[in-house]
């Protein structure tokens, strides 16, 4: 049986305030459940696979997913981060940051406005998975349901990077599309899933959309100090009523299990999915299982 076409927009642009200028694009019915994507560190909208936006399209959802700002086709700030204040932010220091993540959960509300969507559910991936936390912690009637994926609650005893990570992701990096999609392999390989690993042709093949679209180093150092200094969610996740699903990889380099075990044991009645095999990716062969899990807790919204 052939199926039916999912509508899919042209990748749009939306002023959510403050000089951002948001790049989305949608999938499926505008009439559907509204889902709301938000990526992870550095991450376009690109990576949240069209396959899966349109599996989840069809299984009932109206998709929106996005570039978060410094990142693709959003807006990339101005200024420079140096490497000596990540060090210091690592360490626990108190640094200045250019914005935190209540700054990107507002990005987020302010896209749902253009939209004119008071509320939808929400799915985020590791930096995404904070980002989409911190809407259920300050606008919980705008959150419907909420899907925290190889994620943490920014608590600094869960959740960490495998040392082995630290050069990879405090080196720099040189110009250039090869010496990026370079790097892309060398990254991918290291924290995606050993259990449903990627061929290099594939990581190599996003890498170069992914540049095409727009990459700024700086953008990125400005994300992962946002990571880096954002306070502890635990207690304020206690107070999260929305139905929530977390889902996380047992073989999850970049952000340990243990971010995802306390995310759950923090929201009252979520549901912790735990994956064989799977690292900090979104492996093709569990599409089935993100969307039957996105739906299952979407459906917990509407009884």
């Amino acid at each position: 049986m052939t199926r039916a076409p999912v509508q899919t927009s042209e990748e749009l642009f939306a002023p959510v305030g403050n000089g951002i200028e948001l790049c989305y694009q949608t999938f499926g019915d505008p009439d559907g459940d509204p889902l709301l994507l938000v990526m992870g560190l550095g991450g376009p909208m690109n990576w949240w696979d069209p396959d899966l936006c349109r599996a989840l399209a069809r299984a009932g959802f109206y998709v929106v997913r996005y570039d978060n700002r410094d990142t693709g086709r959003s807006t990339v700030l101005e200024g420079k981060v140096s490497r000596a204040t990540l060090v210091r932010a690592f360490g626990g220091a108190r640094v200045r940051t250019p914005y935190d993540m209540r700054d990107l959960a507002e990005d987020a509300f302010g896209l749902l406005d253009h939209l004119g969507l008071p509320a939808a559910h929400v799915a985020g991936v590791s930096m995404g998975g904070m980002i989409v936390q911190t809407m259920a912690i300050t606008h919980p009637q705008r959150v419907l349901s909420m899907t925290s994926i190889m994620s943490t609650t920014g608590k600094r005893t869960v959740g960490w990077q495998h040392p082995s990570l630290l050069p990879a992701l405090l080196g720099g990096r040189r110009p250039g599309r090869a010496a990026y999609v370079r790097s892309s392999v060398a990254i991918w390989t290291l924290i995606g899933s050993p259990g449903y690993p990627q061929t290099r042709e594939q990581v190599e093949e996003r890498a170069n959309e992914t540049y095409d679209r727009g990459v700024s180093a700086e953008g990125v150092l400005r994300q992962m100090l946002a990571v880096i200094t954002q306070p502890s969610r635990g207690e304020r996740l206690r107070s999260v009523r929305v139905p929530t699903l977390v889902i996380h990889g047992l073989a999850d380099k970049m952000v340990h299990v243990s971010g995802g075990r306390a995310t759950a044991a923090a929201v009252p009645g979520a549901e912790l999915l735990l994956i064989d095999g799977m690292g900090h990716d979104l492996p093709r062969e569990l599409f089935g299982t993100f969307v039957a899990g996105l739906r299952r807790t979407a459906d917990r919204a509407l009884k």
